[in-house]
């Protein structure tokens, strides 16, 4: 490519701009979509969603206990498309091991929360920071954090708490979302809602990411609305469309239902919800599936495509002298240069690149399994050749040696390691576990004080 560019005088520059007629611009984006029509696209779809789904569940699945249809069907019929109740009689038990009312108790009170770790909200609209937070203390040196005084005030008075990211500060829930996410392919969050009796926490709205409400105490009423906007994106919010979302908060519910303790109510990003507490206190865990999309695929062929374009002096061409950059007229046969070639970058787009930039994404959107620092050093000194070291859990780690280095990629970070290290790491990576004698001493302990690795 550099030669290329080197040999690209000015007249060959304008030759190949000539070539790029409007004619061939649209053969290129005519044979680009025609190769998949509405009805292809919608078999290729439901062809993809059957086999990566087609698998039974794995033993211990979590999201087995969140629905009470077969995965396929669920895959097939639900999965982005409509809303799912799964009542309790139909689950396998209920969710009072992931969160109950001494849990969030000692969670508000003990934990030394600060926001955006918990928000409170009252009649659809979420309290100023300062209604809920004070400093510290002495020897904490920190103003805002929770506190339990004015919560008890604020929640006999009928506000909402709202605890958010509960895969962070809660064990139990943290486990169970890092599973969810492993399972589903798709990043998780956790929030729970504690509403006072006969409220109603937030007005009609829609989320930007599907989720899955588990009931956790008392009864909530929950009404549900067909979207404004199918399946939005992240940057597609409600408040956007707060218009059209009132006005289809008035109609007809398409579902309305009583959640009871256990249930589990499955709803994708887009369809409208509003839920008010019935009788007594009532709770409801939020598990957040931030969905990966074609949109994001979009993105990354974008991404892709505009590097290697920048690469190409035809596009680093300056435009006329004198060019009015708002004039569509004077503007077209550039646009139509500029659409020609990103076409063709794009079609020619090297997919294991970007399957390996998606991961690096990936591997930001979620956290590998917890370690403790000083168990880490306390097993790194004291290992033996018969010491079982286990991979760590969520840890997304490929091994890199297309470079000059030799590099493990993964959620802990990047370790370099030796050519003499690649078969045992790679045996570990593919089995989960290996003794420190297979590994080696050495390598064993780096692995633990890298995060790689843990001695259960």
């Amino acid at each position: 490519m550099a030669e290329l560019m080197a040999e690209l005088t000015v007249a060959q520059t304008a030759a190949r701009m000539a070539e790029l007629t409007v004619a061939q611009t649209a053969e290129l984006t005519v044979a680009q979509t025609a190769e998949l029509t509405v009805a292809q696209t919608a078999e290729l779809t439901a062809g993809q969603t059957v086999a990566q789904t087609a698998a039974p569940f794995a033993e211990g699945s979590v999201l087995d206990r969140l629905i009470d249809v077969d995965r396929n069907e669920f895959a097939s019929q639900y999965w982005g498309q409509q809303p799912l109740l799964s009542p309790v009689a139909n689950l396998h038990g209920r969710f009072a091991e992931l969160l109950d009312a001494n849990a969030i108790d000692e969670l508000v009170s003990q934990r030394g929360l600060r926001t955006p770790f918990l928000r409170v909200a009252k009649n659809g609209v979420t309290l100023a920071d300062k209604a809920f937070t004070a400093p510290g203390g002495v020897g904490a040196g920190i103003a805002d954090q929770v506190s339990e005084d004015m919560l008890v005030r604020l929640f006999a008075d009928g506000s909402t708490l709202v605890l958010q990211a509960l895969h962070r500060t809660w064990p139990p829930i943290l486990e169970f979302c890092q599973e969810l996410a492993a399972e589903l392919g798709h990043p998780v969050q956790a929030n729970a809602y504690v509403t006072p009796p006969q409220n109603q926490g937030f007005s009609a709205h829609y989320d930007v990411h599907d989720v899955f409400v588990l009931q956790i105490d008392g009864e909530k009423r929950w009404r549900i609305h067909s979207p404004v906007l199918v399946s939005p994106l992240r940057d597609q919010a409600w408040n956007d469309r707060k218009a059209d979302v009132a006005k289809r908060a008035e109609e007809p519910p398409l579902m309305e239902a009583v959640l009871q303790p256990g249930d589990c109510l499955y709803l994708p990003r887009g369809y409208l919800h509003a839920a008010t507490a019935l009788g007594g206190v009532s709770t409801h865990l939020t598990l957040g599936i931030h969905v990966w999309t074609r949109f994001a695929l979009a993105q990354q062929l974008l991404e892709q495509a505009l590097r290697t374009i920048a690469g190409d002096p035809v596009i680093r061409t300056s435009l006329p002298l004198g060019a009015d950059v708002s004039d569509p007229t004077q503007m077209r046969p550039d646009f139509e240069v500029v659409t020609a070639i990103l076409a063709d970058a794009v079609k020619h787009s090297d997919i294991d690149h970007m399957s390996e930039s998606l991961l690096q994404r990936a591997r930001l959107n979620q956290r590998a399994a917890p370690v403790g620092p000083l168990k880490q050093l306390r097993d790194a000194d004291t290992l033996s050749v018969d010491t079982a070291i286990v991979l760590r859990a969520h840890l997304a780690a490929t091994v890199d040696h297309s470079g000059s280095r030799i590099v493990v990629r993964s959620r802990a970070g990047e370790l370099v390691v030796a050519e003499d290290d690649i078969g045992p790491l790679k045996a570990l990576l593919a089995n989960g576990v290996a003794t420190a004698g297979d590994l080696g001493l050495d390598l064993a302990r780096r692995l633990l004080l890298a995060g790689l690795a843990i001695v259960e």
